[in-house]
Parts: structure tokens; C-alpha cells; sequence
């Protein structure tokens, strides 16, 4: 009586329902209406009256269940189509931060998170997310697999989504006296769901609000749980969803020059143009059939510049292709054994995603360019398979296979891993896989497994590790940073948290206790080769302020395997000769580590990194002083215009003389121009200076290093050298919806000598690329 009374006051149609997620009024029997909508961002259409009213918005972060500071309404109803969202966001005037960004770069925006569970599992999601001007991002979370990339302990934050893949909707929004208003409209052809006639989704809506730093959730969600998901409202009784043929061809026509110097001049090679295509298919409902023909990689910007802080971690790179893009989720393992981009350059390809009775269903095959093959001639084969079962409400099990054929080549990798959650904080992760290898006449079977158990407590949480994995497993289908090692890890945190509106908003403290071990060292019981103990703390502060602070106390031990091509230049009877190189068995390091991040401010934010201490070399296995920098901001001078300045610095110099053994600079800018929503420009240019010492047997002997070439068995002395590039990249982008663009960009590196003068650039290659494609849906 009370939400209909309620409903008739503010002008609703009295039939219209609210919902309180402060009352826990969260299964939402949304009504099913036979209209159609306009998406102008005004929510004057008669059928809005009748949709559910989702109110009752609480904190999520930095302190969770406290009542929001900012009234949130959502509105949301769906015809036989596709599923509508009213959003009406009340907000100080003057504090709303809005701008005309490029899709997916709405985080220096306010913005509200619609996350729909469309198999109703507590598992998986797809996140769609609008600015205040109806600016889309969009992406697919799945729990449980998440790759963090931060330095040091645990937090309570939730998992984000992938924000790679992208999906067809419609959006649009405005800034009101009041806050903002936004409509949205997600057609069913979009989603994948259940086969039944009637079904119940998750939904958790999310919203930003930038001026306070703080999150504020639909559901009364709680930070401390083994699963936010888990937590979601719920979408009830969705009946005689009309999805229709599901068919979608896009054609792709990509064109290219490059040009490289010639004794003759500049010479540029134009090539042919090159023809593919992307099918997706909706066999049904909850089963999506894609291919591909020759896809274009579609890395319209390269990769940013970055450091290694361990050069015996291989470094990561995201998937950016649009075919492998859909779906991706599923694939996703512990210890990513399937990484897509091991398929270099496929020919064509297929793949299989899905949900069945509760089962997770995910096939890929793809046929790689010779040019990956070993011989040059073959057409390598690769394969990856995952299948997970939901067990219960939170837990899951799954099976992965992958393979890799290339004539007399082969791997084959074969796991299982499942996630348990119980008694509400708790969550037991196992894995376990193996790996055979067959090349050059010889044949390597090797083992992986991993075991965690996390408490996810809103002021207490620990995570306890072990996990191994041995010299000879290879997977060359996935992503494995460093093979060979065991490590054991134990952390622990606690959190507190201020009175609401208190200048300290949050104050988390962790340790972190880590042991790594050579693989054959831990199987044979000793100890291990490098520790750390890391002590940090974070603070939230009133206003969206994130600082960190965190010493490091650490020892390591030579790695016999990483210099195994070292040795050193002597002198003996007969001239020169070939010395090992030995090393110093361990070094002992002392770390210090800051981090400050602005508020979102309405026209500037910023970061900065700072690093520094006693730390090894790994250039020349000595002691060294580090230092690591990072700086970022970004500028808004307008709605449409965003600058992006970086500049990260690492140093290594040694303890011995102070001399700078290695040092590389990266300044970095990129300024982007919206001319419309769908008319992008961007100029993207990184300058990267890289020097190294001449390499010598520091603190020891003081000799010349040499290194071994594993191929042709020969030393060559380890001279310093100086590397010095500006990279210049330029793009036209007109993406009206996701599959249909015209992309025209402009690349060229120049190198110099002396680092950062400007002067003497000269040009090393440059390259012009077009890219057009269509998306025909069907």
C-alpha cells in the first residue's frame, strides 16, 4: 500500500511497484509491456509509468551499508525485444561529471553499472554502463578468475569486469538542473539466457559518483562475501522472451603501407588489401556459434610501454580482437592455461560459447598463419576446450583441454580446477593441470597445481597459497609468466573505517608473507630461494583521495637458471678466456613504496607511483639503488577533449661506485577529440630512452660479462648500448555501433642518439592503415 501511495504522489501509474534495496525489497517483478520507445534520454513516454521504480540506494564504497548521500532511481520494465532502463540520478548542481568520451572511457565520468545475470548462477554477468550523456561501456565479468596486477596485499574491493567485448544497445542521456537522466535499451538479440518460457536474472545496478569518490549500490551489497554477484537482486518471471534469428555477418576490408628506408630513398611497400569476416550465430538461446575468416587484429592503438620489474616474469598483454573478444569470459581459467593471443595470426577459426542445464560450455579452433608454424610452411593447429559446472550457489568445477599442432610438433595440456565457497566468507580454490610436449626427437610431461583458501571478512581477510609449477610444463595455448617455481604465500588484512563523513573514510593494513622456490628445489624439500615480507597500508580519504604506503624487506637468491648463458672475460697464459660466472648467493633488500591518486576532479585527476631502495641487479647480479616513477594525469578542458599525459622512470644504480648500470625513461601523451558519438580522433605519441651500462662482474671480480648465444653456442661481451624512439600514432575512428567502423590511422617510430634532445630524429618506419567494416545483423 505504502509503494503505491507512494507511486500515485511522485506521478507514477499506481500499478507501477517500488522497490527499496535499504529494505531489501529486491526481486523485482518487473511488467511486460507491449511498446516501443524512443532513446532520447527523456523519460516522457507514457510506458514509463508503469515500469518497477528500484529505489533505496546504499554506499558500497569505501564503507559499505550506510544510506547513499545521492537519491538514485531506476526504472526498468521490457517488451517482447529487449529490456528498457530509466535512470534518473539526483545530484548537486554543478557536481555531475560529464563528457562526450570514446566507448569504454566513461571511468573520469559519473556513471551507472547495470550488471545482468542472465543464467541467474551468481557467477557471470554482463556489464552494461552509461555516463550521464548516455556514453556506453560495456564488458562481461566472471568471478573467480580475475587477474589483479597490483603490488602488495588484499582488499575488499569487487572484481571488474572485462571491458574488451562489445555489445549492441542503445543509450542516451542528459544533464539535468538535478542531477542526470538516461535511457536504455538492450535487445534480447544481444544476451544469451535460459531456454525456458519463464526465468529470474541477477541484476546489481552500480553508480559513481565521482564528486564524492564513492560507489552506491542498488542492493544493499556488503564488501565482505566470497562473491558480489552472489549478492545480486533479482529480475522475476521474465516470460516469452523473443530473441529471433540471431545471425550477424560483418565483412572486414583492411589496406596498409609501410615504409622503410631504401639505398635509394624511402620506399614504401603498398600490398593488397586483405578481406575477412566475423559470422556470429544464436543457435539458440543460451548457445552462440562464432567465426572467423582472416580477422583483423584491430589494435588501432599499440601497446603502452612497460616495465619489467622482474625480468624472469613474462609480460602481459590484453586480447583486442573482436572475434575472440566474444565470449572470452568463458575461457577463462586459474593460471590462464588458454590465451587467445597465442593464436598469432589465424587463418580461420571457430568457437562454441554457451550455458546448458547449468553447465558453462566453451570450444575454440583455429588454424594459425605459416608464417607462426616452426618450418615456415605448415599451418599450425590450435585447439582450447573448457567446460564448468555450477555446484551449488556459489561453487563451480571445470575441465580445460588445449593443444597445439605443428607437424612434428605438439602440446597438450590437460586441468581441472574448481572454486568452493562456503560459510559465507570463505572460498577453497584447487587446480591442477599437465602438459606434454613432443619436438626435436624429445618428449616433456610436466605438472601444475595451485591451492588457496581466502576470507573475504569486511575487517579481517587472509589469503593462504601454495602453488607449483614444474620446469617442463609448457602450454602453447595459454599464458604462463614463469615456469619452474613454487611459491608459497600467506597474506592477511585488516580494514576500519570512519564515522560517515569523516575525513579518513577507510584505513586497510595488510602483510604479506611470500616464499619462490626453484621447482626442482621444492620437490626435493629445500629451502627457498627468495622472500619477501611486505607491510602496506591504504587509506580512503573524504572526497575520492586514495593514498598507499608499504615497506618491503625482502631477500634473494641466485638464480642459476636465469644466468646460465653469463660468464665472465678473463685473462689467462694463452690471452683470453671463457670464466663461469658464480654470483653472490643471496642479497638482502630494503623497499619503499608511496601512491597517491586525486579525486576526479571536473576537469583534472592524477596518479602518482614512487619506488625506491636497495634492490638487486639484475643486469649484473649486484646490489643496486632503484628507483621506480610513475605519473599520470588527465585533462578536460571540454566535454570533448581529453589529455592524457604519463611519464614512468627506472633506474638501477650501482651500490658499488654509484654508477648508473641501467636506466629507461617512457613520457607519454595522448589527446583525444570526441567530434561526435560516433567520430573519434586521437594522436597518441611515447617517446622511450633506454640505456644500459657496459656489463661487469660488479662487486666480485669486476670482469667483463659475456653472454652465450644458445644457438650458435659463441660470447659476446655485453657492451652498453643507447636506444632512443618517439613513436607517433594517429587515428580517425567512426564506430556508430560495435561491428560497423571506418578506422584511418597514421603510424611512424624515429630513433636519435642522445636521448630527449630532438635533435637529429631520424625516421626508421612509418606506415598509413585503413579498416572497414560493416556489421549486417540480421
Amino acid at each position: 500500500m505504502l509503494s503505491v501511495l507512494v507511486g500515485f504522489l511522485i506521478g507514477l501509474d499506481p500499478a507501477a511497484t517500488v522497490y527499496s534495496g535499504l529494505e531489501k525489497q529486491t526481486r523485482v517483478a518487473i511488467p511486460r509491456i507491449e511498446a516501443n520507445i524512443v532513446v532520447d534520454g527523456v523519460l516522457d513516454e507514457p510506458v514509463w509509468q508503469q515500469a518497477a521504480r528500484l529505489t533505496g540506494f546504499s554506499q558500497y564504497s569505501p564503507v559499505d551499508g550506510r544510506p547513499a548521500e545521492n537519491e538514485t532511481e531506476v526504472l526498468v520494465w521490457y517488451a517482447p525485444t529487449a529490456i528498457c532502463f530509466g535512470i534518473r540520478a539526483h545530484a548537486p548542481a554543478g557536481t555531475v561529471r560529464a563528457t562526450l568520451a570514446d566507448r569504454d572511457k566513461i571511468d573520469g565520468d559519473d556513471n551507472v553499472e547495470i550488471y545482468l545475470g542472465t543464467f541467474n548462477d551468481s557467477r557471470q554477468a554482463l556489464m552494461f554502463a552509461v555516463n550521464p550523456l548516455g556514453v556506453q561501456a560495456d564488458g562481461a565479468l566472471m568471478e573467480g578468475v580475475n587477474r589483479s596486477t597490483q603490488h602488495g596485499g588484499l582488499s575488499t574491493s569487487r572484481e571488474t569486469p572485462d571491458l574488451n567485448p562489445d555489445f549492441v544497445f542503445q543509450s542516451k542521456g542528459r544533464v539535468t538542473g538535478s542531477g542526470y537522466e538516461v535511457e536504455v535499451r538492450i535487445p534480447f538479440k544481444t544476451l544469451r539466457y535460459q531456454p525456458v518460457q519463464s526465468q529470474d536474472w541477477g541484476l546489481h545496478i552500480i553508480r559513481r559518483v565521482l564528486a564524492t569518490g564513492h560507489e552506491e549500490s542498488w542492493v544493499a551489497a556488503q564488501r565482505a562475501g566470497t562473491s558480489f554477484l552472489a549478492q545480486s537482486g533479482t529480475l522475476a518471471g521474465l516470460t516469452d522472451l523473443r530473441r529471433g534469428l540471431v545471425l550477424e555477418l560483418n565483412p572486414v576490408v583492411t589496406g596498409k603501407v609501410d615504409g622503410t628506408p631504401s639505398e635509394r630513398g624511402w620506399r614504401y611497400d603498398t600490398g593488397s588489401p586483405e578481406f575477412g569476416a566475423n559470422v556470429r550465430w544464436g543457435l539458440t538461446s543460451n548457445l552462440t556459434m562464432n567465426g572467423t575468416v582472416n580477422p583483423d587484429f584491430s589494435q588501432v592503438e599499440a601497446d603502452a610501454g612497460q616495465f619489467v620489474f622482474d625480468p624472469r616474469q613474462a609480460l602481459y598483454f590484453p586480447e583486442k580482437r573482436p572475434f575472440f573478444l566474444e565470449g572470452l569470459e568463458q575461457f577463462a581459467t586459474p593460471n590462464q592455461l588458454i590465451y587467445t593471443r597465442r593464436i598469432v595470426e589465424p587463418v580461420v577459426a571457430a568457437k562454441l560459447t554457451g550455458k546448458v542445464s547449468g553447465t558453462t560450455i566453451a570450444l575454440l579452433s583455429a588454424v594459425d598463419d605459416q608464417a607462426t608454424s616452426l618450418s615456415g610452411t605448415d599451418y599450425p593447429l590450435a585447439n582450447a576446450v573448457r567446460v564448468q559446472r555450477d555446484l551449488g550457489a556459489e561453487s563451480k568445477v571445470a575441465l580445460v583441454y588445449t593443444d597445439r599442432l605443428d607437424r612434428d610438433y605438439s602440446n597438450h595440456v590437460v586441468g581441472a580446477d574448481s572454486q568452493i565457497a562456503f560459510g559465507g566468507l570463505y572460498n577453497l580454490q584447487l587446480q591442477a593441470a599437465a602438459s606434454r610436449t613432443r619436438g626435436s626427437g624429445a618428449t616433456m610431461n610436466g605438472p601444475l597445481w595451485q591451492a588457496s583458501l581466502s576470507r573475504n571478512g569486511r575487517t579481517f581477510g587472509f589469503k593462504y597459497l601454495l602453488s607449483a609449477i614444474s620446469d617442463e610444463f609448457r602450454d602453447a595455448t595459454g599464458f604462463i609468466a614463469r615456469a619452474g617455481i613454487a611459491v608459497g604465500r600467506l597474506q592477511h588484512r585488516v580494514t576500519w573505517y570512519g564515522k560517515p563523513k569523516a575525513f579518513l573514510e577507510s584505513w586497510s593494513g595488510d602483510c604479506l608473507l611470500d616464499a619462490t622456490w626453484q621447482y626442482t628445489e621444492f620437490v626435493q624439500g629445500h629451502s627457498s630461494q627468495d622472500r619477501r615480507l611486505h607491510l602496506g597500508n591504504a587509506f580512503a580519504i573524504r572526497g575520492g583521495w586514495r593514498a598507499g604506503a608499504r615497506v618491503m624487506i625482502e631477500t634473494f637468491g641466485y638464480d642459476p637458471s636465469y644466468y646460465a648463458n653469463y660468464a665472465l672475460l678473463g685473462t689467462g697464459p694463452d690471452g683470453p678466456e671463457i670464466l663461469p660466472f658464480v654470483g653472490t648467493p643471496r642479497f638482502s633488500n630494503l623497499d619503499w613504496e608511496l601512491s597517491l591518486d586525486t579525486p576526479r576532479f571536473s576537469t583534472f585527476s592524477g596518479s602518482v607511483y614512487y619506488l625506491w631502495g636497495r634492490d638487486e641487479n639484475f643486469f649484473e647480479w649486484s646490489r643496486a639503488d632503484i628507483v621506480f616513477f610513475q605519473l599520470s594525469g588527465e585533462w578536460r578542458p571540454t566535454g570533448r577533449i581529453r589529455v592524457t599525459p604519463a611519464y614512468q622512470l627506472q633506474q638501477y644504480d650501482r651500490r658499488t661506485d654509484g654508477t648508473t648500470v641501467g636506466v629507461r625513461k617512457i613520457p607519454r601523451l595522448k589527446v583525444e577529440y570526441q567530434v561526435t558519438r560516433s567520430i573519434f580522433l586521437r594522436l597518441v605519441t611515447e617517446y622511450d630512452s633506454e640505456r644500459q651500462d657496459d656489463l661487469r662482474d660488479d662487486g666480485r671480480t669486476e670482469l667483463p660479462i659475456v653472454i652465450r648465444d644458445p644457438v650458435t653456442g659463441e660470447y659476446t661481451r655485453a657492451f652498453g648500448f643507447q636506444d632512443n624512439r618517439l613513436r607517433t600514432d594517429f587515428l580517425f575512428s567512426y564506430q556508430p555501433t560495435p561491428g560497423t567502423v571506418v578506422f584511418a590511422g597514421y603510424g611512424s617510430i624515429l630513433a636519435e642518439l642522445e636521448p630527449l634532445r630532438s635533435r637529429g630524429l631520424r625516421r626508421t618506419s612509418d606506415g598509413f592503415f585503413v579498416k572497414v567494416s560493416y556489421l549486417f545483423r540480421l
